[in-house]
């Protein structure tokens, strides 16, 4: 062990005569395995919640979708959906119509976006259906397409969960679906209302699918929307989805003039710039705890000089030169910062994982989400622990510097 660590640990588990500077130096500990800790907790929930998101984002909607530029419908569809679905780096295609509509039984209402689909399809590009019971997606089938239903009975419908709660609906009741698309009369424009049967609901786990989107089958669509034999978007699944944006503008050259794309990062940029500012400005502000800390190791340090000062004159008398001095309180605010950030990641990376473990609830309306993720990083640990010790090197340079300027002949004058 070299001279300097030596002495500095010897510094650190000396009893004093001055019991302050030692409490002094367990709170510098505890400030710094506070916010060490506190910084590892909040980063794990910023990761989950962005984990999460995403993961229930890609799940439950489109890698890319394909629309026309005039909103105008996609007409022969069945011929450029088995063309598209050729392309490279695409897994999968599904045809949608969908709308907004009012959806009511008896006095309650709610809205939603209803899709008309091809359960065929619609299961390859998406995985909300999943959780829908397996009778409920089966009805959804185009058996009955060309013919026109005179009862609500042979018009099955699926909702997320948290709609038919909302309306008061359950499996088997009678759902009326109340689209703009209407008919002109002189009266002006009669909407469509059409009863409908609730074959089954669906939970995704994300909220604003649970309470906002209904399916209905494809040919029941372009007859409520009055669009027949026309489809509104063509719905992709790419095989790597970080590359959507580039595969997607495959997709829109192939299609041909008049058709635009959107994939699910242009859908939802605005919801992950939101959630990488919330993580630097996280980090910016419980990095103050640690530099709350690393003031008290200054404090610290610096009563522990003035305590030590006959000590020094000592060592220096005997030919320890003044950088070994600088270095011995250097390597002891180190030792400080380094058992504190030791304690911080223990601390936090018990909390996360108990976090994960014991699934702490949250409003799904207000979150998105129903429990508080977790999802802790080596790399954030790596880098909390860089932070950490840097901020308590930089407090310790005051006193490490003021204790290498001591003369010992005046330090040990009236000695």
């Amino acid at each position: 062990m070299r001279f300097e660590l030596y002495v500095a640990a010897r510094y650190l588990k000396a009893k004093r005569r001055q019991a302050v500077v030692g409490v002094v130096t367990a709170i510098s500990i505890a400030g710094v395995a506070a916010g060490v800790a506190a910084l590892i907790i909040a980063l794990a929930i910023t990761n989950g919640m962005q984990r999460d998101l995403q993961d229930r984002l890609v799940d439950s909607s489109a890698h890319v979708q394909l629309m026309r530029v005039k909103n105008d419908g996609i007409r022969n569809w069945e011929q450029l959906l088995a063309r598209l679905r050729k392309l490279p780096h695409v897994v999968a295609a599904a045809p949608e119509l969908d709308e907004q509509v009012v959806v009511t039984r008896g006095a309650r209402e709610g809205y939603a976006l209803v899709e008309g689909i091809v359960p065929e399809y619609e299961k390859s590009v998406s995985k909300v259906l999943t959780s829908a019971p397996a009778a409920a997606v089966n009805a959804l089938e185009p058996s009955a397409d060309t013919a026109v239903p005179s009862a609500s009975a042979d018009r099955p419908l699926i909702l997320g969960k948290d709609l038919a709660d909302s309306i008061g609906a359950t499996t088997g009741d009678s759902v009326t679906l109340i689209s703009p698309q209407g008919d002109l009369t002189p009266l002006g424009m009669v909407p469509n209302v059409v009863h409908y049967r609730l074959a089954g609901t669906y939970r995704s786990g994300f909220y604003q699918y649970d309470n906002a989107w209904g399916f209905i089958r494809l040919g029941d669509a372009q007859r409520l929307y009055d669009e027949p034999d026309l489809v509104s978007v063509i719905s992709f699944r790419v095989d790597n989805l970080n590359n959507a944006p580039q595969i997607a503008k495959e997709i829109e050259q192939a299609a041909g003039p008049g058709f635009m794309t959107t994939n699910w990062m242009e859908q939802n940029k605005e919801l992950f710039r939101a959630l990488a500012l919330e993580r630097v400005v996280t980090f910016i502000v419980i990095t103050l705890i640690v530099i709350v800390a690393a003031l008290n190791i200054l404090i610290a340090l610096t009563m522990m000089v003035m305590e030590k000062t006959r000590d020094i004159a000592v060592l220096m008398s005997f030919g320890v030169a003044p950088g070994q001095v600088r270095r011995i309180f250097l390597l002891q605010g180190l030792l400080i910062s380094v058992v504190g950030t030791v304690l911080g990641l223990a601390l936090g990376y018990i909390g996360a994982w108990a976090g994960s473990y014991y699934h702490i609830p949250l409003s799904p309306d207000v979150y998105a989400i129903d429990t508080l993720p977790f999802a802790p990083r080596l790399l954030d640990g790596l880098l909390v622990s860089a932070v950490s010790i840097s901020i308590s090197l930089l407090a310790t340079l005051y006193p490490s510097s003021t204790a290498a300027g001591i003369r010992p002949a005046e330090a040990l004058r009236y000695e």
